[in-house]
């Protein structure tokens, strides 16, 4: 057993905090270009803090990009929660309701995760042009949901896996059904497993670019990312202004991670251990 001395643990320190602080240059890059002026942006001051503080940016980067935040709303909370329930129905089904062909069909379902998402585009494009879902939040909901299945099945069927098979038993001894089963044995049980779904669905859908700029460019209904990405796209930029939206853009995602981070990671080692 090695044993730490102080300057062991001064040199692990060390290279911890020199680490973390080339790990948030991004952050300090996009915090105080935010926080500048139009006319204090520039090569010669791009390291520097701003002086004064201009927190206008804040204001007209919520006057620009409010309509677009609420579209990512509107895109990612029913694609969470529709993608959520329907990956945690399928793994009930494909951890205790075994029946032919059902390791088949699922893995035939994770090869859904391996997917290009440019390699669907066209098709995409055409399938939803001709249901009527194309340029809509909608459309882009659906095709989230369908995105999200295979890996909130595969979280939910390790996770029900470990669920003992007696207490599905029981409560068919009991008079419950398929849903009763469910919905009084396995959901309440679920937390955890949802707290991981909901984490990882938020997070894609709210930074995923691909299919929005693909399916809503041009129509009103693009969400925050492609929002940005038009700001910052143009040859006369306020980068103080994209990169505010950028962090306003960023908190939900944040505040997501800092209200279930506890449970994100007891979720998802929760099933995987025997015993």
């Amino acid at each position: 057993m090695i044993r730490k001395t102080p300057l062991n643990r001064f040199l692990v320190y060390g290279l911890l905090i020199l680490l973390s602080a080339v790990f948030l240059l991004p952050a300090y890059m996009v915090t105080i270009t935010s926080l500048k002026s139009p006319d204090q942006i520039t090569m010669d001051t791009v390291w520097s803090l701003p002086n004064p503080w201009y927190w206008q940016s804040f204001a007209d980067a919520w006057e620009a990009f409010a309509p677009y935040l609420a579209n990512s709303f509107k895109l990612v909370i029913p694609s969470t929660l529709i993608s959520a329930l329907l990956g945690s129905l399928n793994g009930y089904v494909l951890s205790k309701w075994k029946f032919r062909g059902a390791n088949l069909l699922f893995t035939l379902m994770l090869f859904g995760m391996f997917i290009p998402y440019q390699s669907i585009l066209i098709p995409l494009f055409q399938f939803l042009n001709r249901i009527g879902l194309y340029g809509n939040i909608p459309g882009l909901i659906l095709v989230h949901v369908i995105y999200g299945i295979p890996i909130t099945t595969l979280i939910f069927r390790n996770y029900y896996a470990e669920v003992p098979t007696e207490m599905v038993e029981a409560g068919a001894i009991d008079g419950a059904g398929f849903f009763g089963i469910y919905r009084h044995i396995m959901f309440p049980i679920s937390m955890p497993g949802f707290v991981v779904v909901i984490i990882w669905q938020f997070t894609q859908a709210w930074n995923e670019f691909l299919f929005a700029v693909t399916l809503t460019s041009g129509t009103g209904n693009e969400p925050i990312t492609v929002a940005l990405s038009n700001l910052a796209g143009g040859r006369a930029v306020q980068w103080n202004l994209p990169m505010a939206g950028a962090m306003l853009a960023a908190l939900p995602t944040l505040i997501v991670y800092v209200v279930l981070g506890r449970y994100f990671i007891r979720g998802l080692l929760a099933g995987s251990v025997k015993g």
